[in-house]
């Protein structure tokens, strides 16, 4: 059976989300890459963001977080709790992600994507920034099955996920100082999953892509992982 459209409606109430189909250049219903904002972000950036990458047959799922951040702040965030750094006062990245990686596991992947719409583990992709990367990375190292991969723009591995060996490719990438992709990240990292590319770009810290140069791992990533009808473009490799 053909992979069929995802619908918000497909989706539990709970669920806040934007469905972004296929270009109309290249319909097929062949890929999905799930979106997870950073914390106190909301899911229209990555919105914006999935129509802007316009992959080929690739539908994109811009997923909110499950929790606002207190005292009116505005923005949602991905951990089990709201945990502060003493030192700075900073909201800490890694605070759980047994909630998040129900939604995107069950809710999402599980219950509608796979079940509902057909779709297989292998044919969807994960893309995270900052604590929404940590949640992409949790979600991967709590599955058996190999996705098609998880892109994640400065988030390393969060402290409580100690499982097998993960089959699912990653990519990371992040800044040559103020960073959160240190040297030993990069080590937990290629100790959690059997392919780990890492891409450090030549400014300080872990922004988003500001750059055809920047972006241009991740667009090879996504054309190596990505499955399409002309099957993988000349001069790439496939992983795994």
């Amino acid at each position: 059976m053909s992979p069929c459209l995802p619908k918000t409606s497909d989706f539990p109430s709970h669920c806040s989300l934007d469905v972004i189909p296929p270009p109309a250049s290249f319909p097929r219903l062949a890929n999905v890459l799930i979106l997870l904002h950073g914390l106190g972000d909301t899911k229209a950036p990555f919105s914006r963001l999935g129509r802007q990458l316009n992959l080929p047959d690739t539908t994109c799922i811009a997923l909110q977080g499950p929790m606002p951040l207190p005292f009116e702040l505005g923005g949602f965030h991905w951990g089990d709790d709201i945990l502060f750094d003493q030192t700075t006062g900073r909201m800490e990245l890694d605070a759980g992600f047994t909630k998040a990686v129900m939604l995107i596991k069950k809710d999402i992947i599980e219950d509608v994507l796979v079940a509902k719409c057909g779709y297989q583990p292998r044919e969807m992709m994960l893309f995270g920034f900052g604590q929404g990367a940590m949640a992409a990375i949790a979600t991967a190292l709590s599955m058996s099955d190999e996705l098609g991969g998880v892109v994640s723009v400065g988030g390393p591995r969060p402290a409580s996920e100690a499982s097998r060996k993960s089959r699912t490719p990653l990519l990371v990438l992040g800044g040559s100082s103020s960073t959160w992709i240190t040297r030993s990240s990069v080590a937990s990292l290629q100790s959690a999953f059997e392919y780990t590319d890492y891409q450090k770009w030549n400014r300080p810290g872990d922004g988003m892509p500001q750059s055809q140069e920047e972006m241009l791992p991740i667009m090879r990533f996504f054309a190596r992982r990505l499955k399409s009808p002309a099957g993988v473009p000349e001069g790439s490799v496939e992983l795994g």
